[in-house]
């Protein structure tokens, strides 16, 4: 569960509280082998066990693990049997984001709020229990495949949810400093972000807080466009990405093309010190993108003063920038599957709310890149 309190600027005021959102819940993946998945994410980014469910549960369709650091949790859920709507999922789009889970006070009353509004139904409000209390869940469905579940645990003390048991491998790598999802970011096809960024506002009560057009993200050859919505207290961001005309085939069309739709592109992670934790990751084979190394020959000329030395920015190429509330610091994994979709974020903020506009260009470029070497520039 989210715990970004920091405050919030004027720019979400206008976000709207008929329904209350505390914050990100979980993010439930489909992937072919959760098991090795789960290995991966704690092995490579720091994750802990946390719960299980699976044939031992009493579950007989699929098998989940889920992994935890800090307030981020991550369910990793594989079918057991083929001809499966999981095993469908993974077949056309490959590993990805199925759920993104949002955690508010009451699940009926969001899950109502939302279909009156027009949201499509995905699962009707259902409680379920076990001897440690009840949860109440329900589901709406927003871009592509993508669904949002409401998880209302008010009356719940077990390990994650009903149907869950403790997971303890045995295996415990330490932490890579992730705290918190700061804000997750969605693909949707040519025409379609207003489509979805209204959506947001008119289903959820979210308010548009940025918003960037293809002169701001563009090249000689690709560009995109992308709003950013907030709810209210600022704790659920949500980027929408479409892309936009350009010569070649831009990074969102690369990653509709593959994951066959619109879906979520990538998460970002907050973390308290991105030296440390980028370091850390690199450390255990996490691969990042990577600008060129003249980025920083004018960083400090275009941001102002900052913090951290410019040598381990430039060693472990992250990115910094700069807008009226303060900076931040972000760097962008390579994707983490096979196909070229879903990738992570790292972010620091050090006062700064906005999404580092600019290293747009540097970054779209460093991710050109990576097309050209793919052969689906």
């Amino acid at each position: 569960m989210d715990s970004n309190t920091k405050d919030l600027p004027k720019l979400y005021d206008e976000a709207q509280d008929f329904m209350p959102l505390f914050g990100t819940d979980y993010i439930e993946l489909y992937v072919s082998n959760c098991k090795q998945a789960a290995h991966f994410y704690k092995t490579a980014f720091g994750f802990k066990d946390l719960a299980f469910a699976g044939l031992e549960t009493g579950m007989t369709t699929h098998e989940s693990y889920v992994v935890v650091q800090d307030k981020i949790k991550l369910v990793l859920t594989s079918p057991l049997r083929s001809g499966t709507a999981i095993g469908e999922h993974i077949e056309k789009h490959g590993d990805g984001v199925k759920v993104v889970a949002l955690w508010v006070p009451n699940a009926t009353k969001a899950y109502d709020e939302a279909i009156k509004r027009g949201a499509k139904h995905y699962m009707k409000p259902t409680v379920e229990e076990d001897e440690n209390g009840s949860v109440v869940r329900s589901g709406i469905y927003t871009y592509g495949e993508t669904v949002h579940i409401f998880v209302e645990r008010n009356e719940y003390t077990g390990v994650f949810l009903p149907g869950y048991k403790t997971w303890d491998s045995g295996y415990h790598p330490t932490s890579t400093g992730l705290q918190y999802v700061d804000h997750m970011v969605g693909n949707v096809e040519l025409g379609e972000m207003m489509t979805w960024c209204n959506f947001y506002k008119d289903v959820l009560g979210f308010a548009q807080i940025v918003s960037f057009d293809d002169k701001d993200i563009s090249t000689e050859y690709t560009a995109l466009m992308s709003k950013v919505m907030s709810n209210g207290n600022g704790r659920i961001k949500f980027p929408i990405n479409e892309p936009a005309e350009g010569k070649k085939k831009s990074q969102i069309e690369e990653y509709l093309d593959f994951y066959e739709g619109p879906g979520v592109q990538h998460i970002a992670v907050a973390t308290e010190d991105i030296i440390a934790t980028v370091r850390e990751l690199q450390a255990r084979g996490i691969q990042f993108l990577r600008v060129p190394d003249t980025y920083y020959d004018v960083l400090l000329d275009r941001v102002g003063q900052i913090d951290e030395d410019l040598a381990p920015l430039r060693e472990l190429g992250i990115l910094v920038d700069r807008d009226d509330e303060g900076y931040l610091l972000q760097i962008f994994t390579k994707p983490i599957e096979p196909r070229p979709t879903l990738f992570f974020e790292i972010i620091q903020r050090k006062g700064a709310t906005s999404f580092g506009k600019g290293n747009f260009q540097a970054l779209f470029e460093a991710i050109e890149r990576e097309q050209e070497l793919r052969g689906t520039l």
